[in-house]
């Protein structure tokens, strides 16, 4: 298991080259404390996308933030180089969410690194859009190897550095709860996540530990471009706010959930979606 970057035990390069001293709204080294100060984060499937803007954004709040990859490492590094170029602490580790010894290897390396683990958020995810009747097995156990079965893995090998306090969100979509057209594994998976967080939810909130669901509804991101491309225009004038969400939109209720701003919310879905759905 590699870890690269600045964690609290760690060592890094200093804060890189190449980007401006700040995040996009101009918070760097001097900005007033954050509403994640202090907090240790693992954003699964960090490198792009909306785990991208998550691990951003976390990191801008004062996190110290994990970041795991699978096979994006130059994509990760530019993350962590961002985010390090503001000031912040930032790793990067390869994972594979399907394998639970890679996924063990990775928790207890990015808790090291980080002195402990505060969040975990299950945002590594796959889709593959294709109709009903042309999935193949192989497209369905792929799909829910990582959207499924990757977060119930995380999960529990996280809780050996979750305590009171702690946090989990899962990052979901809204083609889980309306059935999304042309991604039938990928709704499954994601309806599925539903469930997970809901049981995960009870069964850790005797340990003060709580555990939410951020659903994003169509955003702008690598994931959704295919998706996007082929999507029926009456799902698209269903948004009520009448455009495309931001990865930022999403990140900010992930900031939320993150923080002690949450602390009587468990086993909520929170919807991200423009008025898609409700």
């Amino acid at each position: 298991m590699r870890v690269n970057g600045n964690g609290k035990n760690g060592s890094g390069n200093g804060n890189g080259n190449g980007h401006s001293n700040g995040y996009a709204n101009g918070h760097g080294n001097g900005h007033a404390r954050g509403r994640l100060e202090g907090r240790r984060i693992v954003v699964t499937g960090g490198s792009r996308g909306i785990g991208r803007g998550i691990a951003i954004a976390c990191a801008r709040e004062g996190a110290s933030v994990g970041i795991t990859y699978a096979s994006q490492a130059d994509a990760a590094a530019d993350v962590s180089e961002i985010i390090r170029a503001a000031g912040g602490s930032c790793i990067t580790v390869p994972m594979d969410v399907r394998e639970r010894q890679s996924v063990r290897e990775a928790m207890t390396g990015i808790a090291r690194e980080l002195g402990g683990l505060d969040v975990l958020v299950n945002n590594a995810g796959v889709n593959k859009p294709c109709d009903f009747d042309l999935l193949t097995d192989a497209d369905w156990d792929e799909v829910m190897a990582v959207n499924l079965r990757g977060p119930f893995i995380c999960t529990q090998e996280a809780l050996a550095f979750l305590h009171e306090g702690g946090t989990v969100i899962n990052i979901g979509s809204v083609s889980g709860q309306y059935g999304g057209p042309r991604t039938a594994h990928y709704a499954a998976s994601k309806g599925g996540l539903i469930a997970l967080t809901q049981c995960a939810a009870r069964f850790l909130a005797p340990r003060g530990v709580r555990v939410n669901l951020v659903s994003p509804g169509l955003v702008r991101s690598e994931m959704a471009a295919a998706g996007l491309a082929g999507l029926p225009s009456q799902i698209r004038d269903g948004i009520l706010l009448g455009r495309l969400g931001e990865v930022e939109e999403v990140a900010h209720a992930v900031v939320f959930l993150a923080s002690t701003e949450s602390s009587y919310v468990t086993g909520q879905t929170v919807n991200v979606n423009g008025g898609l759905y409700f």
